[in-house]
């Protein structure tokens, strides 16, 4: 099975990973150094051990490939996979005036009544952000995360590099190149953003009329984060691959500190004990040539079989 790939990987961490601290004080089973293949051929991997919501992934790659910043787009879309560090800067600031939100996260998996205050204070806040321009603009802005590394990236000299356009010409021009390369790891900026990025690089090849992806991810949460990760860069390269005349080759996932949230073991380990079904299949808009031309509707999965939903909280 093409979700197969994942499922080792799942099992590895837990069976080899070191226990470790992390950034948002959750704790981790960590491993450093792993990778992943999927062959795009045999299908688009979607997980079906559990349910992941496609809309989200392809409105979040649609905003990347609009190189925006706020999360006001996303809002637009019903998408709050952002949410969270946005509303970090909200209730961090000196014009929030609700209930206390500090260190939210962790207080809201452990405490019911404090989660519903939480629930509440973040749906007034992106309420404010679809309703007020000001507000959207002040509050709602991420810093130069994916989307203007992508499309905007500013050189020392003032510049503006179009990474996105750049490593497509060079794919229809050059397919034989070995600088097909996209960062998002800007050091100048990665202070300054509302989370440094975790899917760091990635590297298009072209073989035998097939296009290829390898993605560098620094930092990859195997349960929530990663599920997402694959059929983003699953769904990229289809795209550009279709742009450029080719078909999908393999997407290469290559993992700097893979690991599993302690807070999320026993859901990994129920997603362990099911049975993937066979991978959906991916349908693009045939009239549409651009890769910046799509909409939401312009992108599908078909036949999408898969187990329920598993839970698991966000570590902020």
């Amino acid at each position: 099975m093409l979700e197969d790939a994942y499922l080792n990987e799942l099992r590895f961490i837990l069976e080899n990973g070191h226990k470790k601290d992390d950034r948002t004080g959750t704790g981790t089973i960590s491993y450093f150094g792993q990778q992943m293949r999927f062959d795009l051929s045999k299908g688009f991997p979607l997980l079906t051990t559990k349910a992941v919501p496609f809309r989200l992934i392809k409105s979040e790659l649609l905003w990347f490939l609009r190189g925006d910043t706020n999360i006001r787009y996303l809002l637009e879309n019903n998408n709050h996979i952002w949410d969270e560090w946005a509303f970090e800067k909200w209730v961090n600031s000196d014009e929030y005036t609700g209930p206390d939100m500090t260190n939210f996260g962790l207080r809201s998996q452990e405490d019911p009544e404090f989660k519903k205050v939480y629930l509440e204070q973040k749906k007034i806040f992106c309420q404010m952000i679809l309703d007020d321009d000001e507000f959207a603009k002040k509050f709602g802005e991420l810093g130069n995360v994916y989307g203007a590394q992508w499309r905007h990236w500013e050189g020392p000299d003032g510049k503006v590099i179009d990474q996105i356009k750049k490593v497509i010409n060079t794919i229809k021009t050059n397919p034989d190149s070995r600088r097909m390369i996209v960062s998002a790891w800007n050091p100048a900026d990665v202070d300054d953003v509302a989370l440094p990025p975790c899917h760091s690089l990635f590297q298009f090849y072209v073989n035998d009329g097939k296009l290829s992806c390898q993605l560098y991810q620094r930092s990859a949460d195997m349960f929530l984060g990663v599920p997402f990760n694959i059929a983003s860069y699953a769904l990229l390269t289809s795209l550009i691959a279709k742009e450029c005349g080719l078909e999908p080759g393999d997407f290469v996932h290559t993992l700097g500190d893979a690991h599993i949230y302690l807070n999320l073991v026993d859901q990994v380990k129920e997603q362990l004990t099911r049975k993937p079904y066979k991978a959906p299949k991916l349908w693009l808009n045939p009239d549409k040539n651009s890769i910046f031309d799509y909409d939401m509707d312009d992108i599908k999965v078909e036949d999408y079989k898969h187990h329920s939903r598993i839970k698991g909280a966000v570590a902020v």
